[in-house]
């Protein structure tokens, strides 16, 4: 029936230094899929990881193996046979946990089927006399430091940027008129229009920023993209295709058409926040309009008010000349009375004297 692969997660693969037995070598630049495959003919566990066509992980289980968690998302294990140590970085608590549950399961399956080969019926890749009894590699793991995994293999989550309402501007044509009521009213408008334009401003500000981050989703989802392509491409290539390849491209795949799908979101997205950006132009192209009608009115009110004041001057100066003028013309008829009273008496005065005569 061949070898089959029978769990599969993701991780980023480490082995030990050989030198120093220390330090934690990386052998993929990115999560890998690393798998445990089962061969039926041999009844044998293994657990295998592809770095392209390079397998960077190839490690048969054997009883006698301990899986150590050394951190809550990085574990590690001692393969005699190679004579290395693995480490695996898991981007979840939770990714680790059901490996180690795995390898658990699988190891006590190798024992089991350990067991069996001894009566001679099959015979198995791994052996007792294969695996060292004493040793660095088999003996029980000392943990070492793993690399630091709160970034590897991590996810953003694409937020839903849902931008405020944008509050619409007074379309009434503007009336030229002197009336205080009217002077008030604009004032009013005035004081409505500045708020809206803190919150066009605000509003035009975020879009931008959204717009930017936008852009930069985008390349690094095109680049991404573009090297799942060429990776599906070299695999379609390849002559002989193994289950783990076949895996590979169906994530591979499903992968590209998340992001393809994502892509053409954001492609949207950007169209949207484009037209709001120029709606929110023309909006602060009206306010401008409006606030310059709105300063002449003011201006010419002003200049209304100031020539009212000295019409108002100028009829107060009237009045007192027209009193002034009445005044003069009350002590002009008491003169003339005076005079024609003066008048009167010299006329009797000249009559008697010429009746006297």
């Amino acid at each position: 029936m061949g070898e089959q692969p029978i769990y599969s997660t993701r991780a980023h693969a480490f082995q030990i230094d050989p030198n120093t037995k220390k330090n934690w070598v990386p052998t993929s630049k990115h999560a890998v899929t690393v798998s445990y495959f089962y061969d039926s003919t041999r009844n044998v566990y293994r657990i295998i990881s592809l770095d392209g066509t390079k397998a960077i992980i190839n490690s048969t289980i054997s009883p006698n193996m301990t899986f150590t968690k050394t951190s809550q998302k990085f574990g590690q294990w001692a393969d005699s046979r190679a004579n290395t140590v693995y480490g695996l970085g898991f981007s979840t608590e939770h990714h680790l946990t059901k490996f180690a549950e795995k390898f658990s399961e699988y190891k006590e399956a190798a024992r089991q089927a350990k067991g069996k080969s001894q009566d001679g019926k099959m015979e198995l890749a791994t052996s007792p006399s294969q695996e060292s009894p004493a040793g660095e590699l088999s003996s029980p793991l000392t943990p070492v430091t793993p690399p630091a995994m709160d970034n590897i293999n991590g996810t953003d989550d694409p937020c839903d940027i849902t931008p405020e309402p944008r509050p619409e501007p007074s379309q009434n044509a503007l009336a030229f008129t002197h009336s205080p009521s009217i002077n008030k009213h604009w004032e009013a408008e005035l004081s409505a229009l500045k708020g809206n334009n803190a919150k066009l401003t605000a509003t035009l500000l975020e879009s931008t920023a959204n717009v930017k981050q936008w852009k930069q989703q985008l390349a690094a989802y095109q680049e991404e993209a573009e090297r799942l392509h060429k990776r599906v491409t070299e695999l379609e290539c390849q002559n002989t295709q193994t289950p783990v390849i076949n895996s590979q491209k169906m994530e591979l795949n499903q992968t590209i058409e998340e992001l393809e799908s994502t892509l053409k979101d954001k492609e949207e997205e950007m169209e949207r926040l484009k037209e709001e950006v120029e709606n929110a132009n023309e909006l602060l192209e009206q306010r401008h309009s409006l606030t310059q009608k709105l300063q002449e009115t003011e201006l010419h009110g002003r200049v209304l008010e100031e020539q009212l004041l000295g019409a108002e001057q100028r009829l107060e100066e009237s009045q007192e000349e027209q009193e002034n003028f009445r005044k003069s013309l009350r002590t002009l008829l008491e003169m003339l009375d005076g005079k024609i009273f003066e008048l009167t008496e010299l006329r009797d005065s000249l009559a008697k004297l010429i009746e006297g005569s």
